[in-house]
């Protein structure tokens, strides 16, 4: 073998090479399909510890809704093993590279992503606030010898601020997942995650506003003084009803008691407001909702309306008070519904079913006398107190009442307190302006009696609300239309209480209804045009700060109805944003329906 040409064992090592390349080429190959493997194994039991954990956030809320406690508990440790597993799936070496292979990479890092925010959720705040909800049954809201513990809620502070800042968090990280290249069924599950996370983010972040605001409100740190206003719907106000009682409500650690009770027409008129206002609000709403605290709700500016009302009070009965509290006879029809039928002074037996009629209309005609009306209305709210601060409820429709009227815009609350009233500032029972923002474009619609009666008992109101893109350069048109109805039986002037109808007193017909009416755009919205009845029509354009506005006044006689509608132009960057609108509560809920555009003629 040693006697070989030169030339042969020159050439030995070149036969190999092939062979060598083939064999590395095999290997990776083979490493690959073992990658692909084993991501696809992983991926697989990932979707499985994904879907485990969507079981357990049903169950959860399941739990949550009927009070077990130690099941949620349970489920809570639960969805965090699951998650914590499909994160870990998720994490490993190869997962990692293969996040950088074209077009499968970028599934594979959303899923990554979905299971790292899945995680933290279930880690950082589903964990904590299961925690505490041992201590947080519903039933420690129920007073106790008119006190109400506030230990536990003290105690849940840190875990609910907490599980807030990781799904405000988890929000933005999922806004940020790259779904350009994604399939649709990792699509749709980001979108779902998204969704979710929004909703309960928002409900998180009104829960820890609640948590971290109860405790002081409620007295802990010495005793708070509150004013509050009972609103009568039957004559209305952009902000509800006119005060039509007021009182002043006292907690002491947790401790709950009535005080003074006095009627709105116990107060004079003043010569001038009783606090500087507005030019704005002067020019829409008149000097007088500084001057008498029967029109302090004028203004749909709760906070305005609020400082009003406690400087009234502290002129008369030197007494300066800590917050003010707005609440009407809907709202209290829907807390005897907790608290079951309540027995009046006079006799009467107030219940969910008779409230509102008993309290906005029949009142007038069997008590006649103004004086009496407020004598009966007082004894109403306070036997209404009583019963709710002796404990005499059902703990979970109390709270759900108080929510539903929160929601309806019947309850508000404005607290004295800077960095109290900063909490409460943007929450539903804040009575703030609606707020328009990426997701939603928000419109207001308010109210305000002009007839100087109670006959808004019989004023139906509809409204609607439209948007569509009608011009070139893409801008929306916004149309908000607003339906009224006089529902009085035709004898109106006659068969009413002349209480209820005004007599003619401030220039309208008995059983006619005169009301104000305010449409509010959004900031970023410009008048264009208005119609009433399909004619054209002129109201008083103004701005309240930076919300355009377009103001009407109707005259309906019983049975008579008028449509209106008022046309925006809204920004090029909101033709797609959804629409939305807060209007004054009425005696009756009214959804809101959508308004078709002919874009030839918006308000025709």
């Amino acid at each position: 073998m040693s006697d070989l040409p030169e030339s042969r064992r020159a050439t030995r090592p070149r036969r190999s090479r092939p062979r060598t390349v083939l064999w590395v080429v095999l290997a990776l190959i083979l490493l690959l399909l073992l990658a692909v493997a084993w991501v696809g194994v992983r991926a697989v039991m990932a979707k499985n510890a994904l879907q485990e954990s969507v079981a357990h956030v049903d169950a959860l809320k399941t739990q949550l809704t009927s009070g077990d406690t130690p099941g949620a508990e349970r489920t809570a440790s639960e969805l965090e093993q699951s998650a914590s597993h499909a994160r870990s799936l998720t994490s490993d070496p190869v997962w990692g590279a293969a996040q950088y292979v074209p077009v499968l990479g970028t599934n594979l890092r959303a899923v990554r992503q979905i299971s790292v925010i899945v995680d933290d959720v279930a880690t950082d705040a589903v964990k904590p606030v299961a925690g505490v909800l041992g201590d947080i049954d519903v039933d420690a809201f129920k007073p106790k010898n008119g006190r109400i513990d506030l230990a536990p809620l003290v105690k849940a502070q840190p875990a609910v601020a907490k599980a807030t800042a990781t799904l405000a968090t988890a929000t933005r990280e999922a806004d940020r997942i790259d779904t350009s290249g994604t399939l649709s069924a990792v699509t749709g599950a980001v979108d779902q995650l998204r969704a979710s996370l929004s909703s309960v983010s928002t409900q998180a972040d009104t829960a820890n506003r609640a948590v971290a605001l109860a405790p002081s409100m409620l007295g802990d740190g010495g005793a708070k003084h509150y004013l509050v206003l009972f609103q009568n719907n039957a004559e209305l106000r952009a902000g509800g009803g006119i005060p039509g009682a007021v009182g002043e409500l006292t907690v002491d650690d947790g401790a709950i008691s009535l005080g003074r009770q006095a009627s709105t027409s116990d107060f004079a008129i003043a010569d001038q407001p009783v606090l500087p206002l507005g030019t704005d609000t002067q020019g829409l709403y008149g000097g007088i909702t500084g001057e008498y605290i029967q029109d302090v709700t004028l203004t749909p500016r709760f906070e305005t309306s609020a400082q009003l009302a406690r400087e009234m009070w502290k002129q008369k009965y030197g007494e300066t008070v800590d917050g003010v509290l707005a609440i009407d006879p809907v709202t209290l029809g829907y807390i005897l519904k907790a608290t079951g039928p309540v027995q009046l002074a006079t006799g009467d037996t107030l219940t969910s079913d008779n409230a509102v009629q008993l309290l906005l209309r029949d009142a007038y005609a069997k008590y006649p006398d103004p004086t009496v009306q407020d004598a009966f209305f007082a004894s109403a709210a306070s036997a209404v107190f009583s019963k709710v601060s002796e404990g005499g409820f059902d703990p979970k429709a109390f709270i759900a009442a108080l929510g539903t009227g929160v929601d309806e815009g019947r309850v508000r609350l404005w607290s004295a307190n800077a960095d109290e009233q900063d909490q409460l500032a943007g929450t539903a029972v804040s009575g703030d302006l609606p707020t328009s923002g990426k997701d939603t474009q928000r419109f207001g619609v308010y109210l305000n009696d002009a007839t100087g009666a109670k006959m808004d008992y019989y004023l139906d109101k509809t409204v609607g609300l439209g948007s569509q893109v009608c011009r070139k350069d893409g801008r929306p048109t916004w149309v908000v239309e607003v339906t009224l109805k006089n529902t009085a039986p035709a004898d109106a002037a006659t068969s009413l209480p002349e209480y209820v109808t005004g007599g003619g007193e401030y220039g309208v017909t008995p059983g006619a209804i005169r009301t104000n009416v305010a449409v509010y755009a959004p900031t970023s919205g410009v008048y264009v045009q208005a119609s009433q009845d399909g004619r054209v029509a002129s109201p008083q354009t103004a701005t309240d700060g930076k919300y355009p506005v377009a103001q009407f006044q109707t005259l309906l006689s019983p049975g008579e109805s008028t449509t209106l509608k008022v046309s925006f132009l809204g920004p090029a960057s909101a033709a797609r944003t959804p629409v939305d609108v807060t209007s004054t509560p009425g005696i009756n809920v009214n959804d809101t329906k959508h308004v078709a555009i002919d874009c030839e003629d918006p308000v025709g």
